[in-house]
């Protein structure tokens, strides 16, 4: 009796050593839950071994199985177990070993097969990982007399085994979650830090939303001032997309865009047949059945709205809301850094615009004021009469006509290169025209501007053209400047394109500072571009591209 008592530790000691070597090696759960069963049902000298998983339905699926014949099983790898009546609904419910002597008069879902297997007597062990019930080993017998004393204890120390088996494999997916989800948020924050255009971060973000959480969809959507949200980024998992971006979601009812948007906090649905409302309707006709949304807030102002949701029975995994914050946070931000930009860019125009106002003033009264005054004193000293024989006096008048007339002259330069009236009054071909004939370097102009354009627009192209003809003369020492201006269309809209070169020394450099420096800044401030082109030895050439969509 002992040596046989020796011989059952030595064989289960080797059974255990067998299925704890694949745990440490890691190996799939697949081929764990494989081996454990194997092992239990010929130590034990069973007919039949099964390995079950508890599902959030009250029912149970079969992971791993094994006949002690190698031919048919109660229940393969796979197989939905109902639960009611059965070894996986005690086991369930005292969450503690169970065990059914007898059989043959038991009743439930899966009796039946039970009876048709011939199986008599059944122990049923639980396997809990993290302290959470997670599944059963489970071992029949088709003897009439009860499984021995004691089994319930040798299985334990398996499920033991399955658990680390289990608890490893999870901690595996999870590391590998994680690791998927710092590779996304960095690509996210890559984008934002380079402040590319709102609409790419998200789509980038609802993508890595979907992807990295396995969710079915993904939704990004933007709260209106009239009581409704628009899509503004969109993923499926099937590539389909079901809504199109600028769908418009109504609010109202019980669904995740309006849970969020009433309490300016995370709210789930884990079954949307009980949502309600257009939001409802609509998440229901594109197939989701539970859905998380978490929101965005922009300078502490609720914003929109970022969902995930699922077209499977299973809802979003619990922490769901926790890891979609790390994104919202990065949407917030990217928004934050385009209304910043926008603000700057509007702010820079404004300036421009108003120095621009000043400068046209300024012209105004010179000529208006100055200029005329100066002309009106001109004609007065040229009328009066000086008395007979004061020779001196007449040259000592003419003298001071002239020098007025040389002083009106200036102010009339002086006004003109504040603001060119020929621009206000002409438009842009007649004011470049003007330019190109007082160019001290040959000007071959073309201008294919056929109607009156954006004051800033018009203002900004001529300082370029007159900034790049004095540079032409006086830096470069060029013979010959050739001068394109024309209207086009980009993908912003219409556009007015300035191109100016010449053939002189070339090599200039913006850094070093010049008035091309602040030309661009002008430039710029409108929302448009200026390149340059200038080799050493080869010349210069601008570009400049200005938006004349809006004023």
């Amino acid at each position: 009796m002992a040596t046989q008592v020796s011989d059952r530790i030595v064989e289960e000691q080797a059974a255990l050593r067998r299925v704890a070597t694949l745990v440490a090696r890691a190996a799939a759960p697949e081929q764990v839950f494989a081996a454990v069963t194997e092992e239990v049902g010929r130590l034990l000298s069973v007919d039949y071994t099964l390995l079950s998983r508890y599902d959030p339905d009250r029912a149970a699926t079969a992971v791993g199985a094994w006949s002690r014949t190698g031919g048919a099983v109660p229940a393969p790898v796979g197989t939905r177990i109902p639960l009611g009546g059965g070894i996986h609904t005690l086991v369930l419910e005292a969450g503690r070993p169970a065990r059914i002597d007898d059989y043959g008069a038991a009743s439930g879902p899966c009796s039946g097969v039970d009876h048709r297997f011939g199986i008599r007597a059944m122990v049923g062990v639980p396997i809990k990982v993290d302290g959470r019930l997670w599944g059963a080993m489970v071992i029949a017998s088709g003897d009439t007399r009860p499984l021995p004393a004691g089994t319930e204890e040798r299985l334990a120390e398996f499920t033991e085994l399955v658990a680390t088996a289990i608890a490893n494999a999870q901690a595996r997916v999870e590391l590998r979650g994680y690791a998927d989800e710092q590779a996304a948020l960095r690509r996210v924050a890559t984008l934002v830090a380079r402040a590319v255009p709102p609409e790419q971060v998200f789509a980038e973000v609802t993508a890595s939303v979907g992807r990295v959480l396995s969710a079915d969809i993904a939704l990004l959507s933007r709260y209106d001032p009239d009581g409704a949200g628009t899509i503004i980024g969109m993923w499926s998992s099937t590539g389909a997309l079901p809504l199109a971006v600028g769908t418009r979601v109504p609010l109202g009812g019980r669904s995740v865009h309006t849970l969020v948007f009433q309490t300016g906090r995370p709210a789930r649905i884990d079954d949307y047949a009980t949502a309600t409302g257009p939001g409802a309707d609509l998440g229901r006709a594109i197939g989701m059945r539970s859905a998380v949304g978490v929101p965005i807030s922009v300078d502490g102002r609720p914003w929109g709205v970022i969902n995930v949701a699922s077209t499977r029975e299973e809802p979003p995994s619990p922490d769901t809301e926790a890891r979609l914050a790390g994104f919202t946070e990065l949407v917030a931000t990217a928004l934050a850094n385009a209304e910043a930009g926008a603000s700057l860019a509007a702010s820079r125009a404004r300036i421009v615009a108003a120095a621009d106002t000043a400068r046209r003033r300024i012209e105004r009264d010179l000529h208006d004021g100055v200029q005329q005054r100066l002309v009106s004193m001109a004609l007065q000293l040229r009328g009066m009469a000086p008395p007979p024989g004061s020779e001196e006096f007449k040259a000592q008048l003419d003298e001071v006509a002239v020098e007025l007339t040389e002083t009106i002259d200036e102010v009339r330069e002086l006004a003109r290169g504040i603001h060119p009236s020929v621009l206000a009054k002409g438009g842009l071909r007649p004011a470049l025209t003007t330019l190109a004939r007082r160019s001290v370097v040959a000007a071959e102009l073309d201008v294919r501007v056929e109607r009156r354009l954006p004051a800033q627009a018009e203002i900004a192209a001529y300082y370029v053209v007159s900034e790049a003809l004095t540079n032409a003369a006086k830096h470069a020492h060029a013979s010959a400047v050739q001068v394109e201006v024309c209207t086009g269309e980009a993908e912003g809209g219409a556009v007015l394109r300035v191109r100016v070169r010449d053939d002189g020394g070339g090599g200039v450099d913006l850094s070093r500072g010049s008035g091309l420096l602040g030309l661009k800044d002008r430039v710029e401030a409108l929302g448009g571009t200026m390149s340059i082109e200038s080799s050493a030895g080869y010349g210069t050439e601008l570009h400049v591209t200005l938006p004349i969509t809006a004023t």
